[in-house]
């Protein structure tokens, strides 16, 4: 079985994003990266490419060189699909362009800056008839694939209460404004309408519509931008209703100090709750009335048929970020191998995802700035 060939546009040096969708990719030898471009700066993108071994021909200045060149190429050569790494603002112009010269695209979250881009970026995907995946990283946990089935499968009988934060703290003084992360994070010109909403918020957002099978119908939103000047928020919380009629929280923020990227969700039915948390990925806690609360690990031969597939070490191997995103690459390659007849197509956060965590982001600033308490979100 041939390798799936993949391009990258964005993870030049100085980069984090993209070292780490280089290193998932790579992970079960599925993949091979093949050419990049890799920062709109030329010796950036050369320079990077050298240091991953790749021939100076396919390392390329531009993104659109880069499709341009690559669609020459034999079909056996050519790169397949395309990894997406750059700032938001770029996400709708490389895509398009990716599907129009014939190449899959996987891309960074959000997949746009607006509902209305996302809105064009899907009608591309559906008249290009190519694969369209985002890396929503946290799907791809065993132990969120484990919940997820469970509560597919009833255990927990009706959702009631679903509760997700995401605090984290690296933006929390002023000093941190002058990194390369944080830099474009907090430009509105290159994340769009939202700073954390759209960086973590939205993740919250997403683990909770995977989870529980629901969508947000509704939600009452305050955003805030903490320090004096900056010009997104980088806290917030939401009230959301689910199509179900169960009540949710969404909490996200980057200035609790003393926080890394403390995810955790909890999910109440009338039968059971489960909790997870992704700085302890490996246990899934399941509680019932009357019952000692179950510890439920990674590995374990009792766990669902998805979560031991997307599984590689024996229980007690501590699995993390990186094999989750890898999850989520492989996945990917698989479609493109099998196309939708791939057992867990599904499964793979996609153009749909793309259209939700939109409609979510900008919802929640449009609902923020109303002084009504609930806001319907946009149907579509």
């Amino acid at each position: 079985m041939k390798k799936v060939r993949m391009g990258m546009v964005g993870g030049g040096q100085g980069a984090f994003i993209g070292a780490v969708h280089r290193i998932a990719a790579q992970i079960d030898s599925q993949i091979e990266l093949v050419c990049g471009a890799f920062s709109r700066d030329a010796e950036n993108s050369r320079a990077t490419g050298e240091s991953l071994a790749l021939p100076a021909s396919r390392s390329y200045s531009s993104y659109q060189a880069m499709f341009d060149a690559e669609s020459k190429l034999p079909a056996d050569e050519r790169m397949e699909f395309v990894a997406i790494t750059t700032p938001n603002f770029l996400h709708l112009p490389i895509a398009k362009a990716a599907l129009d010269n014939g190449f899959h695209v996987l891309c960074e979250k959000p997949a746009t800056v607006t509902l209305e881009e996302a809105i064009e970026l899907s009608e591309a995907v559906k008249s290009s008839g190519l694969h369209f995946g985002l890396t929503h990283t946290y799907t791809g946990y065993p132990m969120v694939k484990e919940a997820k089935s469970r509560v597919a499968a009833g255990e927990l009988g009706e959702i009631r209460r679903v509760v997700v934060e995401y605090p984290q703290g690296w933006l929390a003084n002023a000093d941190a404004e002058g990194g390369k992360q944080a830099a474009w994070r907090i430009d509105p010109k290159q994340a769009g309408a939202s700073g954390c909403f759209a960086d973590i918020g939205v993740h919250a957002a997403n683990l909770a519509e995977y989870i529980t099978g629901l969508k947000i119908d509704e939600i009452c939103a305050d955003l805030n931008a903490t320090l004096k000047g900056r010009a997104l928020d980088d806290d917030g919380a939401v009230l959301a209703r689910f199509s179900n009629g169960a009540r949710g929280i969404i909490w996200a923020s980057q200035i609790c100090i003393g926080e890394e990227n403390a995810l955790r969700i909890r999910v109440y039915g009338e039968k059971a709750s489960l909790e997870w948390q992704q700085q302890e990925p490996n246990t899934l806690w399941m509680a019932k009335p009357d019952q000692p609360t179950q510890m439920l690990r990674a590995g374990g031969a009792y766990l669902s048929e998805v979560a031991q597939t997307f599984s590689r070490t024996p229980a007690g191997h501590p699995e993390g970020y990186l094999e989750a995103f890898a999850n989520i690459y492989t996945q990917f390659a698989q479609m493109i191998r099998e196309g939708h007849s791939y057992a867990y197509s599904s499964d793979i956060p996609g153009i749909s995802e793309a259209l939700r965590g939109m409609s979510f982001i900008e919802s929640v600033v449009l609902a923020s700035e109303k002084s009504e308490k609930w806001y319907t979100l946009p149907k579509y």
